[in-house]
């Protein structure tokens, strides 16, 4: 994509990205499918796997709510903080077994409100939040350590790599494991393999236990009928998506610029599809946005109304200090088509 400024280029965001079917048939990409990097926040659905695998979601009574806010990146409002408050209420600890950290919530509101009753942050604003109370589920469930289930040795920990193994088709032992912001353990896998497990986490293969199936319905079901759970109620790209396109598509965004969307089957594409995309400099505010509108309307997820709800995401303007527009952020790219075989 590319930045201009009158009548040149000033700048251009190259990225990744790959879209595959379940059977991992690659139907769409730019750049290169195999370069790896880390799923970051876009691991959450599968991280929220064992929790209804386990069985602690239903042992613990978790609502739909809950559970679609073990899969979100929230923005620290009221409506996340009091779900997350709640689950760690039915599991029997408080705020303080959370390891995620604590920073200022991602919504401006919640944020600006803070500050004008004089208070300040806590862990339930952190936008993990939810995804560690649901972790904390899944320890108290199977009798693992919740003093350290942020860390990798945790019987938690390895559920969760298990799960992204299962639907990436990457052994564990190929997975480059770092650490996210909020502690946990973060695999790093070719870009392909993360379209390939959000086109089985929307359309999981028979082969898959049903325990499996059913948790991953349940998880689309949640993050397709909580969008403001997923995100926040206000400028979120993942809650903004998925109102374009109900029950369409799921989306989840990842730190440094990645993203990912399961597209559910449809006339277009009646096997599903993942979706994932690295912008190489990370950046998330301006080049992001604009390539995830344009990739869905390529692909035909995105059109017509659903086109017009999400345009403040498609384009940006370029203003100098007066206010005046002097360019444009705009994307410049055509997904190729190539035969599959050549890029298996």
């Amino acid at each position: 994509m590319e930045v201009t400024r009158g009548s040149l280029t000033e700048s251009r965001h190259r990225g990744h990205i790959v879209v595959v079917e379940p059977d991992g048939n690659i139907v769409a990409y730019l750049g290169s499918p195999h370069n790896v990097t880390f799923l970051r926040s876009s691991a959450k659905p599968f991280q929220a796997l064992p929790l209804l695998t386990s069985g602690a979601a239903d042992r613990f009574e978790f609502t739909d709510e809950e559970v679609a806010l073990a899969c979100a990146s929230h923005n620290g409002e009221p409506i996340h903080t009091e779900l997350a408050a709640s689950m760690l209420q039915k599991i029997g600890l408080d705020a303080e077994a959370l390891k995620c950290g604590i920073h200022e919530p991602y919504g401006i509101e919640a944020a600006g409100k803070l500050r004008l009753l004089g208070d300040t942050p806590n862990v339930l604003h952190n936008n993990c939040s939810g995804k560690h109370a649901g972790m904390l589920a899944v320890a108290k469930h199977i009798g693992a350590p919740t003093d350290n289930y942020n860390l990798a040795e945790n019987p938690v920990q390895i559920a969760i790599a298990d799960a992204m193994s299962l639907f990436s088709d990457v052994a564990v032992t190929d997975m480059s494991v770092g650490i996210d912001g909020c502690a946990v353990p973060v695999f790093g896998i070719t870009v392909k393999a993360m379209a390939l497990a959000y086109a089985r986490l929307v359309s999981p293969p028979a082969t898959f236990d049903k325990s499996t199936r059913d948790a991953c319905a349940r998880i689309v079901r949640v993050m397709s009928a909580y969008p403001e759970l997923i995100g926040g109620t206000s400028d979120r790209l993942d809650t903004a998506i998925m109102r374009a396109a109900p029950a369409r598509l799921i989306s989840k965004v990842g730190a440094e610029g990645f993203y990912t969307a399961g597209v559910l089957s449809c006339e277009e594409w009646p096997n599903g599809l993942g979706l994932a995309l690295k912008i190489e400099d990370g950046d998330d505010r301006r080049a992001r946005p604009t390539v995830v509108v344009e990739t869905l309307r390529q692909l035909g997820v995105l059109r017509d109304e659903s086109l017009e709800t999400v345009a403040q995401y498609a384009f940006f303007p370029v203003r100098n200090r007066p206010g005046d527009v002097v360019g444009e952020v705009h994307t410049s790219f055509t997904l190729r088509k190539p035969p599959a075989e050549k890029l298996s």
